[in-house]
């Protein structure tokens, strides 16, 4: 009979983690949907970040030809 506190701990202590253990995988399937959103967003960030670099490139490479084509009509 000396064998009973040891399991009713054994079994209190795997009542525990398992607790431990849901409440764990809560967290981290709350932390893979938090991800999930910070990816699409900086995602979408970084899209409209490179295609403000592209029109910046455009602009830029079109301003050097017109200084150049006016140059080249003041001749």
């Amino acid at each position: 009979m000396q064998y009973i506190p040891a399991v009713v701990l054994g079994a209190i202590g795997l009542v525990i983690l398992a607790l431990v253990l849901l409440k764990l995988a809560k967290a981290a399937r709350r932390f893979a949907v938090t991800r999930g959103h910070v990816n699409a967003e900086v995602g979408a960030s970084l899209g409209m970040l490179k295609a403000r670099k592209a029109a910046l490139r455009i602009a830029v490479r079109d301003r050097f030809r017109r200084t150049e084509i006016d140059k080249s009509t003041q001749a």
